[in-house]
């Protein structure tokens, strides 16, 4: 019965703290993600590590509605705004379904 009662008085604080330090790591142009590999010392030893996108919080101005937009944009998502243009990039993203 104690055990039950601290549970229920702390997991959801737990819980509530992770919501607040975890952010995604995700490209809303390209859709690029964190990649799960192997560190690999000189004795051939094998231990996981993350390979984690190269991410930016920029803002773009949208020509058809008028606004600013903030998002997260890898450094190949950049590259696909400067070649397609803003609007055309972020449509094409939210068909793809990175972005909402």
């Amino acid at each position: 019965m104690i055990i039950e009662k601290f549970i229920l008085t702390f997991a959801p604080r737990k819980l509530e703290h992770r919501r607040t330090i975890i952010m995604s790591k995700v490209c809303e142009i390209t859709g690029k993600k964190v990649m799960m590999g192997n560190n690999v010392s000189h004795s051939k030893r094998k231990t996981r590590r993350t390979f984690l996108p190269n991410l930016f919080k920029k803002k773009f101005f949208l020509v058809e509605t008028g606004e600013w937009i903030s998002i997260k944009v890898s450094a190949a998502g950049l590259r696909t705004i400067t070649k397609k243009g803003t609007d055309a990039a972020i449509k094409e993203a939210r068909e793809k379904g990175f972005m909402k």
